[in-house]
């Protein structure tokens, strides 16, 4: 299993925590102190296994934020939460320097859109001596759903996922702390997401536990012509079906909720 802190016998609900002003669905939600600390404890307390933090939007379009707001945006909230909570949290960041000092402040893994393609992230990071989580993008977020092309989604995700992957072990991170992402919705089409989905038995088998992530993404507001702010019941959906497929973790808004629908899971088809 990836590190000390993740027992993969289930799959495991980690609950997304934005503290910017500009992500996709949440953003500009939670970004007094006060009120995140409290959402944090509210999904910890509704089952949350992981929170996932994050200072700077990913979502297409998105501008990136300067190394020090990203620290600002963060770094209280991980010491508040760490003195308040022993739930593990990750930090969402692809800079190696937020990654430093998130671990210092009680971060146990990173989450990386960038499958820490950063200078001196890998390095890092082995350092570090936390799991990893090494996602799937293509291109950057400014530009990445600019008619994004595959020769076959699933064939070059997979090689990339795994030539990442052999990278950190050579870099000294340990098979064991690494987790998969396939990045649904980063540089994806909704046929490309749509063909990775279904082949989520086959990345689960890849020999490393896989992370999904696709709580209110467009993908579900193209199948079903919702907004995002509508899109729960097929985010609980999708978390469920990936958790049938292999999915090792699933990374969502609505905790509560989902939380319902994977205790269910788990109880018909237990691992």
């Amino acid at each position: 299993m990836p590190g000390a802190i993740l027992k993969l016998d289930r799959p495991l609900l980690m609950g997304v925590l934005n503290t910017t002003p500009d992500s996709f669905s949440d953003g500009g939600l939670w970004l007094d102190l006060d009120s995140a600390l409290t959402h944090a404890l509210e999904m910890v307390s509704a089952g949350a296994d992981i929170i996932d933090i994050g200072g700077e939007s990913t979502r297409p379009g998105a501008e990136p934020v300067s190394v020090d707001a990203e620290l600002d945006r963060v770094i209280p909230l991980i010491n508040r939460l760490r003195a308040t909570s022993d739930v593990p949290i990750s930090i969402d960041t692809s800079k190696p320097e937020v990654m430093r000092e998130a671990v210092k402040a009680g971060a146990a893994l990173i989450n990386d859109v960038s499958a820490l393609g950063a200078v001196g992230a890998m390095e890092l990071a082995a350092g570090l001596q936390v799991p990893v989580c090494l996602m799937h993008m293509g291109g950057e977020p400014q530009t990445m759903q600019n008619s994004p092309e595959y020769a076959d989604v699933v064939e070059e995700v997979t090689r990339f996922l795994l030539e990442r992957a052999a990278a950190c072990e050579a870099a000294g991170i340990a098979r064991s702390s690494i987790i998969l992402d396939p990045g649904f919705g980063f540089g994806k089409t909704l046929q490309h997401n749509i063909e990775l989905f279904r082949a989520l038995p086959r990345l689960c088998n890849l020999g490393f536990p896989v992370l999904v992530g696709l709580s209110r993404k467009s993908m579900l507001g193209h199948i079903t012509g919702r907004p995002a702010n509508e899109r729960m019941p097929a985010s609980i959906a999708a978390a469920v079906l990936a958790a049938g497929h292999g999915a090792a973790l699933v990374r969502v808004h609505d905790v509560p909720e989902t939380a319902d629908a994977l205790k269910v899971f788990n109880a018909l088809f237990p691992r």
